[in-house]
């Protein structure tokens, strides 16, 4: 079984707006509202694929009635701790300008919800792949990742990480099977900025001598970079297509990823189905389904 874990999933609201003015009173154009945080869509794009998926992580309140309500429609399997303080959050999202949000704070999350999910993944097991993926809230210790895989590190468990500084380079020491940053974020790490495709190379490469086996590195319109576990340098552009919507790309390129080594054990095979499924989602409104990610794999 494939675990996910959103440990402050979200109710993204999506709004378009036109001409909107600081101070005004604004309308709408556009709304929608999706059950949000990098491991439900990690999930989502799974399913799209026909690959079944159980989401862990906590909801809190009414919005965290909502956010399992829409999971569960989704048609994945969920096991969400429920918080009895506070509420999960909601997070607006501006289509008029990309990467213009308002994200919510969540619940506080207790020590006893914490060991809660320990305790649920102490049934992971050989076989099981656990996904760990985006920010924890604040009332969570920063050290939560690698504590999660030191627990876990003997149990045959394939660990896949897509998280920022410090959350990523304190769990490589357990050798993670993929670990997902994008070229803004692995510049980040090492002081650098990062513009073309070749450039990533030496330092995804630094990163494999910390100790994460497959590095896939995104890059937005110039593609992505794969240094697979056998040394091996993959690098791709996207397929042509018309960016509608960016959210959730990033996911989804792990989602292919995850799918594509399931199908055929094939880093290829695996890379050009993380582009597909990353590129298809943000040629999309919602994220991928599979025909549109068929399509786009075919293109490459």
């Amino acid at each position: 079984m494939i675990y996910t874990v959103t440990f402050n999933p979200s109710l993204d609201y999506i709004v378009g707006t036109e001409g909107f003015k600081l101070g005004n009173t604004n309308r709408t154009v556009s709304e929608m509202i999706l059950p949000g945080g990098k491991g439900i869509n990690v999930s989502t794009v799974l399913k799209n694929l026909g690959i079944e998926s159980t989401a862990l992580g906590f909801t809190a309140g009414f919005t965290g009635a909502e956010i399992r309500r829409r999971v569960e429609e989704l048609g994945f399997r969920s096991e969400f701790i429920e918080i009895n303080t506070g509420f999960s959050r909601i997070n607006v999202k501006m289509k008029e300008f990309d990467g213009t949000e308002i994200n919510g704070q969540g619940p506080v999350i207790s020590r006893d919800a914490v060991e809660a999910l320990m305790q649920k993944l102490d049934k992971l097991g050989e076989g099981d792949t656990l996904v760990l993926a985006g920010s924890i809230p604040s009332s969570m210790p920063d050290s939560i990742y690698s504590d999660i895989m030191a627990r876990l590190r003997d149990r045959g468990v394939t660990f896949v990480v897509d998280a920022t500084k410090d959350l990523l380079l304190n769990v490589l020491e357990y050798h993670p099977f993929l670990i997902k940053p994008n070229h803004h974020e692995l510049g980040e790490i090492f002081g650098v900025t990062l513009k073309e495709r070749e450039d990533v190379i030496p330092y995804a490469r630094q990163l494999q001598k910390k100790g994460a086996r497959n590095v896939l590195v995104s890059m937005g319109g110039k593609g992505a970079v794969l240094l697979d576990a056998g040394q091996q340098v993959h690098m791709r552009p996207v397929p042509e297509g018309k960016l509608v919507n960016a959210v959730g790309s990033g996911d989804s390129m792990v989602a292919g990823f995850i799918a594509g080594w399931t199908e055929k054990k094939d880093y290829e095979h695996a890379f050009k189905m993380g582009i597909a499924a990353g590129s298809a989602s943000a040629f999309s409104e919602l994220l991928a389904t599979e025909e549109e990610i068929r399509t786009l794999y075919r293109e490459l």
